[in-house]
């Protein structure tokens, strides 16, 4: 049990960590940055001359937007992708992600693939967005229409800086050790399905608590060194590992 001492620094390390995310540029199409709707825009199936891939979904963190995916939608544009290939999904990380979020995240990847034509998508997710996507995955009938998933700093089996938070805010229980939401993610097979699972996660996470939270039995789990937490979002290493396993 943490003492109010230690809960009180957890929650200024974890404020200032949110805070500092980087200002990335919003992206130029998908979801509207902030949206909690999950709407849609964009041009829909590429022309027969372009390579076939997978549709790329982003789900930002806890107190975060799609903004945040600036810089790595940047690098995949760069790769080739169209905006047309790249959606954000935006939602209000203060709810509970077992009960309500995974359906809007389905709901919301269903319109990718009817705007599309894809018949799945690649999820990539950072921190909090990480339960959000496995729990969709797991448990919300996603397992058939997502190809690859991928984690950033996610904490997949729970952060103790979580503790300072979780008194008042769900996005915070969920992300506890041991809460309701790891504990069921967690149980039996953690990479479930046909799914391909990768993580990314850094030995100088100050968010996640031990930073081996990241990790998850089944999945492609790489150490990007001694990163922050919001670092891994513009991180050029990163960025290369990310795109390289959505191209395997």
């Amino acid at each position: 049990m943490l003492t109010v001492r230690q809960r009180l620094l957890a929650l200024l390390t974890l404020c200032l960590a949110l805070l500092a995310a980087p200002a990335l540029p919003a992206q130029a199409s998908g979801a509207s940055p902030g949206a909690s709707s999950g709407a849609l825009s964009g041009s829909g199936v590429l022309s027969g001359s372009a390579v076939a891939r997978n549709p790329v979904v982003f789900v930002h963190g806890y107190n975060a937007d799609p903004g945040v995916w600036g810089s790595l939608r940047e690098d995949l544009r760069a790769d080739g992708y169209a905006d047309s290939e790249l959606f954000s999904f935006g939602y209000d990380t203060h709810q509970s992600v077992n009960e309500v979020l995974s359906g809007r995240l389905a709901a919301y990847v269903d319109e990718v693939r009817r705007q599309t034509g894809a018949a799945r998508v690649d999820l990539v997710a950072h921190s909090f967005g990480s339960l959000v996507t496995r729990w969709y995955v797991k448990f919300g009938g996603g397992g058939p229409y997502v190809d690859r998933w991928v984690s950033l700093a996610g904490p997949n089996r729970g952060t103790s800086t979580a503790w300072a938070c979780a008194l008042w805010d769900q996005a915070c229980r969920d992300m506890t050790p041991g809460s309701y939401v790891v504990k069921n993610l967690n149980s039996g097979d953690e990479t479930p399905g046909a799914v391909r699972y990768a993580t990314f996660w850094s030995n100088c996470d100050e968010v996640i608590n031990p930073d081996d939270s990241v990790p998850l039995t089944g999945a492609t789990n790489t150490p990007v060194g001694c990163l922050k937490h919001n670092d891994l979002l513009g991180d050029d290493p990163t960025s290369a590992g990310v795109r390289a396993f959505l191209r395997s």
